[in-house]
């Protein structure tokens, strides 16, 4: 069984990163089992004694803000948690969404739609922490609502499953602070600050490098040099979620700052683009690369040398427990919702040290 191959610590090491990587945006489908017509049928089963009792259909929804390869292996998660989780009393269906284009108009006609064709319940990386809440709150009346990935913790959500993403900002803090133990100028990169992971592994990031311990109440301006006397973040480009633009994003930074001496992307896209940025300078090995997530570009980068590290997540988990609180909650069983309304999957940082176990884990998880 696949999940029992996916855990490291706590929820193990998530699978088939490697396979999912070349899948094309012609796969990112929405995932579908059922007809219109069946989904709130009851199914009549047998029995092992020839009895005849009641099945029911469980459907739920899983819905990305954005397409990335780092969700299809969220989508592997909640493949495997609908197949685990079916049993002789109930069908659990899974409809995994990705929003293209990646906006919030686009997310809530998804939403929109899967509520009209009957989804029980929901689990949703916000696109925009604040700016939905009234649609989130509207959801969240009609049907059970988690979010994952990205919180929006003023929502009604019952709970957020993900990573501390403040903690793994600081992770990428630190390697910075390894690749420059000198200091020096840092550009920073990420697609959008209105989702809340953004705005916190963006400040982790720089309160590493400024010396502050713990978050504040106020997140740095985005529109300001920030600096000390030893690090100089000289800018947050974003790039909306698009990798053209994210290239682009790279490309400026090297032509506004010579000096500049490392470059930090913060979503599973960005390394890659700057790799390329970098690489059509003519600089590897002279600008500090530091990343988020597992892209094999970036992974490739820091077995070469040219990139410091990266900060892996868990996205596989984030689908199955999506898809494991949602089932217990239509069952009835809100226990499984913490009194913290956060479920914890912790990220880790990979670097030259431990990329070859990581790679193992990788390796024996594609030969399967």
């Amino acid at each position: 069984m696949r999940r029992g191959l996916v855990r490291w610590g706590r929820f193990g090491f998530w699978a088939l990163c490697g396979c999912l990587l070349v899948l094309g945006a012609s796969s990112l489908q929405v995932v579908a089992h059922v007809s219109s017509d069946e989904k709130d049928a009851l199914a009549t089963v047998a029995t092992d004694d020839g009895a005849k009792k009641e099945k029911k259909t469980l459907e739920v929804a899983f819905v990305t803000n954005q397409i990335a390869n780092f969700w299809n292996i969220a989508k592997a998660g909640c493949e495997d948690a609908e197949a685990e989780l079916s049993d002789d009393q109930y069908d659990v269906v899974v409809r995994v969404k990705f929003p293209d284009p990646a906006t919030v108009t686009r997310q809530k006609q998804d939403v929109e739609d899967l509520l009209a064709s009957g989804v029980q319940a929901i689990a949703i990386s916000p696109i925009s922490a604040d700016d939905q809440v009234p649609l989130l709150n509207a959801w969240a009346r009609k049907v059970p609502l988690l979010t994952h990935d990205s919180d929006s913790p003023k929502s009604d959500r019952l709970v957020y499953i993900g990573m501390d993403n403040y903690a793994a900002g600081r992770l990428a803090g630190e390697m910075v602070k390894k690749a420059l133990p000198k200091g020096g100028k840092v550009a920073l990169f990420i697609g959008r600050l209105e989702q809340d992971n953004s705005k916190l592994r963006r400040q982790g990031v720089i309160d590493v490098l400024m010396g502050v311990d713990e978050l504040g109440e106020n997140f740095s301006p985005v529109d300001e040099v920030i600096s000390n006397d030893m690090y100089e973040i000289v800018g947050t480009y974003l790039d909306q979620g698009s990798s053209d633009v994210a290239l682009r994003k790279a490309e400026d930074a090297l032509s506004a700052y010579s000096d500049l001496a490392a470059m930090v992307g913060l979503f599973e896209y960005n390394p890659p683009e700057i790799i390329k940025a970098v690489e059509k300078r003519r600089k590897l090995k002279q600008i500090a690369i530091i990343g988020f997530d597992e892209n094999d570009a970036t992974l490739t980068g820091i077995r070469e040398g040219y990139v410091a590290g990266t900060v892996v997540q868990n996205p596989y988990e984030y689908g199955f427990q999506s898809v494991r609180v949602l089932t217990e909650i239509l069952k009835g069983n809100k226990d499984v919702i913490p009194k913290s309304k956060y479920i914890d999957i912790p990220p880790r940082a990979v670097t030259k040290e431990n990329l070859d176990e990581y790679w193992d884990e990788l390796r024996s998880l594609m030969a399967r």
